[in-house]
C-alpha cells in the first residue's frame, strides 16, 4: 500500500524539479525572516535568486546543533509567534533544550508524512494502534499519534509506563499495531511472560520502532516474541520528528520523504558531498517547514543513501541503517545524552573533581546509565566516614543529572585518582550495549 503515490513514486526528474522550486522558496523565506540565515548568506555573498535548482544547495551554509544552542530559544524561528501552534523540545548539549516551533501547516505535513510511514508498514483504517512513545516535549508520542489519526485508524495514546495495564489493553482491545522504542518492545515481551500473556493471546501484527539504535538481531527477537513484523522509523525533532524516513515491506533501507526533507551525505571532516552509496554524515534541509526551517542541518548520524526504485514501487531515495555518530552523542531510552551535559553538572558541584565516566548498558532489554564521578580529596576524606553522607551526595548528583538529562542515572562515587586517565583524548564513555 502507498499513501501518496504522487509524491512517493515521482520520477527523479519530477522530484528534482519540485525540490529545486521548494529550495528556492525556503531560502527566500529564511532570508527575509531569520536574521541568522540572512547574515550568513550575505557574508557568503549569496542571494535567494542564486538558488534556482536543487544542485545549488551546495552553495548554502551548514547549520549545526551549536547554531541552535547559540540562538536559543527562538532565534531560528521563521514564523511569527502568532502562527506557532505547538512547541516541542529536545535535549541540548549543555542542558539547554532545542526549541522547535510548528505552524498549523507544519503539523499537517507531519501528520501526512507519518501516514505515509504507517501505510508502508501495512497499517489501515481497520487497525487499532497503540502509541507507546513518550508524549510531551518529545516528538515521538504526538508525532505518531497525529499520523494514526490522519490515516484514519484508531489510536490508543498509551504513552510510557504502566506496562501491565497496557498489555491488558493490547489483549482486550485487540490492538493490532504499536509504536515504541525497540527496547520497550522487548520489555513488553518480558512483562507478557511475567503476567502470563502469550503472543497467541494478542493480535499485534505491526510494530513501528525508532528513537534509538537497534540491530537486526533485536528485530528478530521482537518479532518472535510479540508475533508481529517490526519496521524502522527515523526522525529528529530539529527536522520534524518521526516520519523523516521509514521502511516499507521490502525492509531494504528507509524511504526518505524527500519532497519535504532533502538528504545529503557529506564527509564529516572536509564537509564535501559524497556520492550515493558512500557512508558519511547525513545532512537534511527542510523544504517546506514554516516554523523553524533549517538549511543543511548536520544530523551527525553516519549512513549511506540508496538510489533506485524499490521493489515496493516507491522511487524516493532510501537511507541505510545508521552506523554510528560523528560526535559523542548517546541515545539512551530515546533521549539524546551528551557527555558534556554530565560534565557541566559535575563541574557545577564543588564536591567533585572534573573526572567522570559514563557506563551505558542494557538490562532486561532496557538501557541503563551509570555515572561514576570522582570526589575531591578533601571531600573524599570527610564524606566516606559515614554511609549516610555517601548516600546523600549520590542522591544530590543523581537528582541534578535527572533534571538536565531527563532520564534517571545511577551514580557511583569514586575515590580520587581511581577513574582511568588517558594520555590522548579523554574517553568518557563505555557503551556495553550490542547495537
Amino acid at each position: 500500500m502507498i499513501w501518496n503515490p504522487n509524491k512517493e513514486c515521482m520520477s527523479r526528474d519530477e522530484m528534482s524539479a519540485l525540490q529545486g522550486k521548494r529550495l528556492h522558496k525556503i531560502v527566500e523565506y529564511v532570508y527575509h525572516n531569520v536574521p541568522f540565515y540572512r547574515n550568513k548568506l550575505q557574508a557568503m555573498d549569496i542571494r535567494p535568486d542564486d538558488i534556482q535548482t536543487i544542485e545549488d544547495i551546495k552553495k548554502l551554509p551548514f547549520t549545526t546543533k551549536q547554531d541552535l544552542r547559540d540562538n536559543y530559544p527562538f532565534g531560528l524561528q521563521a514564523a511569527p509567534q502568532s502562527e506557532i501552534i505547538r512547541i516541542h523540545a529536545s535535549s541540548g548539549t549543555t542542558g539547554k533544550p532545542t526549541i522547535v516551533g510548528y505552524t498549523r501547516k507544519d503539523i499537517g505535513i507531519w501528520s501526512e508524512t507519518m501516514a505515509r510511514c504507517l501505510t508502508a508498514f501495512g497499517v489501515s483504517r481497520d487497525d487499532i494502534f497503540s502509541v507507546a512513545y513518550g508524549y510531551g516535549l518529545f516528538t515521538g508520542g504526538l508525532g505518531a499519534h497525529y499520523g494514526v489519526e490522519h490515516l484514519g485508524a484508531s489510536v490508543i495514546p498509551a504513552g510510557t509506563g504502566n506496562t501491565e495495564k497496557h498489555l491488558k489493553l493490547i489483549r482486550d482491545l485487540g490492538i493490532t499495531g504499536i509504536a515504541c522504542t525497540p527496547s520497550y518492545a522487548l520489555y513488553l515481551a518480558e512483562t507478557m511472560e511475567k503476567i502470563g500473556i502469550s503472543k497467541d493471546d494478542i493480535r499485534l501484527r505491526i510494530g513501528a520502532f525508532g528513537a534509538e539504535p537497534w540491530t537486526e538481531q533485536m528485530r528478530k527477537e521482537i518479532e518472535n516474541k510479540l508475533g508481529l513484523k517490526g519496521y524502522n522509523i527515523y526522525g529528529l525533532s530539529e527536522i520534524m520528528g518521526p516520519s523523516v524516513s521509514y521502511e516499507c515491506q521490502m525492509q531494504n533501507g528507509s524511504h526518505i520523504n524527500e519532497d519535504h526533507f532533502y538528504p545529503e551525505i557529506i564527509n564529516p571532516t572536509t564537509l564535501e558531498p559524497l556520492p550515493l552509496g558512500q557512508t558519511g554524515e547525513l545532512v537534511f534541509t527542510t523544504l517546506t517547514k514554516e516554523g523553524m526551517p533549517l538549511l543543511r542541518y548536520r544530523t551527525r548520524d553516519l549512513c549511506s543513501l540508496i538510489p533506485g526504485t524499490c521493489d515496493c514501487g516507491r522511487t524516493n531515495v532510501r537511507m541505510g541503517r545508521i552506523q554510528g555518530r560523528s560526535d559523542d552523542m548517546l541515545i539512551i531510552r530515546g533521549i539524546n545524552v551528551f557527555p558534556s551535559q554530565v560534565e557541566s553538572v559535575i563541574l557545577s558541584l564543588p564536591e567533585f573533581a572534573p573526572r567522570y565516566m559514563l557506563i551505558v548498558d542494557r538490562e532486561k532489554n532496557l538501557d541503563t546509565l551509570l555515572v561514576q564521578a570522582e570526589l575531591r580529596q578533601e571531600v573524599f576524606t570527610s564524606t566516606f566516614d559515614t554511609p549516610a553522607a555517601v548516600d546523600a551526595l549520590e542522591k544530590k548528583l543523581a537528582s541534578k543529572l535527572k533534571s538536565v538529562l531527563s532520564i534517571a542515572a545511577k551514580v557511583q562515587l569514586k575515590a580520587p585518582g581511581t577513574i582511568e586517565r588517558s594520555q590522548g583524548k579523554s574517553a568518557h564513555v563505555i557503551d556495553n550495549r550490542k547495537l
